[in-house]
């Protein structure tokens, strides 16, 4: 018994002999009955099968694959479902417990409806006797899932509150700034306290957090942050070809060039991997280098020249100053030198210098010297005419101004400076930042065909791409003004507050930062853990002289620019009560 062969069922009539299959007529009738008791119930839903549509239904697995119809490797809790099983093999195991069919077709596990087997669909297998199905579990092999009587009416409050977040598409580039995008809706399951959101600058896509008032890294706009977040893609494939042609095209506007001997460069590096570049490729051992001195940075400038066998001579001015006219004519008179350096904004005095006035001094005086700019801390927030006033090299970063995370080398060259390197007698001494190496692949990249010397940041440089936009959807004056205006209100707080800056000078004092000195007696130490008390961050100081006597505020980028932030007046806020918690009184 339970041979395939006749499809012997338990609990069937006994047939006439001991293995005598029955007849053609009786097969046909007993199959014509199965079918219709598959397809028409005989039994109403009960008041206890509609509370069992509430109940998961499990699967368990059989040790012996079932014959009747019924998916293999199922058995049921229910002792009246197992009661009466079909063996593969084996013998026989009679029951008196009631007779029980399963459908033929085998349900889709997992697929919700009727297939699912619900103990309230017409499918479900019912006792032939007539008594009311009892309550019945599944024991689990398979997920436990709900039944589909009450799936939608469970589920629906929880999707209504994921759904958002799925279907919301990204708020699109829109130009200048992140406060030009519809409004999304508001987040009911947001895990923040309220208290803490209302004193957080929120942005629209990101969690809340300190605002980043250092002179770089600074606050990113939404749009900035999404382009970094795009997939993964190849540095040649003609996606990313063309836009890291158009980034190169757009940092032309950026530096206000038109020549097509100048060339732009961005490499995978800090805005050191631009000192490298111009020491290695512009200097050749024994060369001589002016270095304008008015902060931190013009000290790390000459020391990489010195690295590169080049002779670095420093002319200083005192903290807080740039150094003269008259002295920056008298240097260039008395020594040949291949270049002169000056940082326009020094971060760790935050100093201004005069580019124009520079620049038409060494044309006059020294027409041979190339004039290269340290733009880290100012590209973006200042104004440089890199071919009206005749510059040679500007070196940025991407963290800045520029509104990007850090990671991105930024250099303009001139034509000038391109054939001084081509002119070199000796190979340069860097292989990563040689312009041999660099120069052809981003002429092609500009030119939107594939190149490679070394893989670049696909990411980055498609948040680069987007900050350009950004900035260049408005004139680059209206961005500068911005920038100055409120650098005069910050430094208008800071007087007000009877504070005093590093640069006093209203002609040295940059847009995009300010250094303030702490009244007397205090130390940064002091004052810093109470701004970050408030969800504000200054930086402490860079210069080795006064580190530890003054602070930097750094204003630039969206948090200037975006008009819905209000970050500004926050940290002149946090400021004046910060400097209240540390002991000091304002005038």
């Amino acid at each position: 018994m339970g041979e395939l062969a006749g499809r012997q069922y338990v609990g069937a009539p006994p047939r006439s002999g001991a293995h005598a299959p029955p007849s053609a007529p009786a097969q046909a009738e007993e199959k014509a009955e199965l079918r219709a008791k598959h397809t028409a119930p005989t039994l109403a839903t009960t008041p206890a099968e509609e509370r069992d549509a509430a109940t998961p239904l499990v699967f368990a697995r059989e040790r012996t694959p079932g014959l009747c119809g019924r998916p293999p490797g199922l058995a049921y809790a229910n002792p009246a479902v197992n009661g009466n099983r079909c063996l593969s093999g084996g013998g026989s195991r009679r029951s008196a417990r009631p007779r029980l069919t399963l459908p033929r077709t085998r349900p889709e596990v997992g697929k919700l409806g009727p297939e699912r087997l619900s103990p309230t669909s017409p499918e479900f297998p019912r006792p032939e006797t007539g008594t009311p199905a009892t309550p019945r579990r599944l024991l689990s092999f398979y997920p436990s899932l709900p039944s589909a009587a009450n799936l939608a009416s469970r589920a629906q409050p929880r999707l209504s509150l994921i759904e958002r977040h799925l279907d919301v598409k990204p708020p699109p580039l829109n130009t200048p700034y992140s406060s030009d995008r519809a409004a999304l809706p508001d987040d009911d399951i947001d895990p923040q306290q309220a208290a803490v959101l209302d004193d957080e600058p929120t942005m629209s896509t990101q969690e809340a957090h300190p605002t980043l008032l250092i002179p770089g890294p600074i606050e990113f706009d939404d749009a900035v942050l999404q382009s970094m977040s795009h997939y993964s893609e190849s540095h040649v494939g003609a996606a990313f070809v063309a836009v890291f042609g158009e980034t190169l095209s757009m940092l032309r506007k950026l530096f206000q060039t038109t020549n097509p001997a100048s060339q732009p460069f961005v490499i995978s590096g800090s805005g050191t991997l631009g000192w490298d570049q111009v020491a290695a490729n512009l200097t050749e051992p024994g060369d001589e280098v002016l270095v304008l001195h008015t902060g931190y940075f013009a000290d790390s400038f000459a020391d990489c020249f010195d690295t590169y066998g080049a002779k670095p001579t420093q002319l200083k001015a005192p903290i807080g100053d740039r150094p003269q006219q008259d002295a920056v004519e008298k240097a260039l008179k008395e020594r040949k030198y291949k270049l002169i350096t000056v940082t326009h904004v020094d971060t760790s005095t935050g100093v201004l210098s005069d580019i124009k006035s520079l620049a038409e001094l060494v044309h006059r005086v020294s027409p041979e010297t190339l004039i290269v700019v340290d733009g880290v801390c100012s590209v973006g927030s200042e104004d440089i005419r890199f071919d009206d006033w005749g510059i040679d090299v500007v070196l940025t970063a991407s963290q800045k101004a520029i509104g990007c995370p850090a990671g991105l080398s930024i250099v303009m060259a001139s034509g000038r400076a391109i054939e001084a390197f081509q002119a070199r007698k000796t190979k340069p001494a860097s292989y990563f930042g040689s312009w041999k190496n660099w120069l052809p692949i981003m002429q092609n990249y500009e030119a939107k065909k594939p190149s490679y010397f070394a893989t670049p940041s696909p990411q980055l440089v498609r948040a680069l791409h987007t900050s350009l936009t950004q900035i260049l959807a408005s004139p680059l004056d209206q961005r500068f003004a911005r920038h100055k205006e409120v650098s005069q209100k910050i430094k208008q707080a800071v007087a007000d507050l009877g504070l005093k800056q590093l640069a006093d000078k209203p002609e040295n004092q940059a847009n995009g930062m300010t250094a303030i000195y702490l009244p007397e007696g205090m130390a940064a130490a002091q004052i810093l853990p109470n701004l970050l008390q408030k969800k504000v961050i200054f930086a402490g100081g860079l210069h080795k002289e006064i580190a530890t006597k003054y602070i930097r505020f750094g204003h630039m980028g969206v948090s200037v620019t975006d008009p819905r932030k209000n970050d500004i007046d926050r940290a002149l806020d946090a400021l004046k009560s910060g400097l209240a918690e540390a002991g000091y009184q304002a005038p």
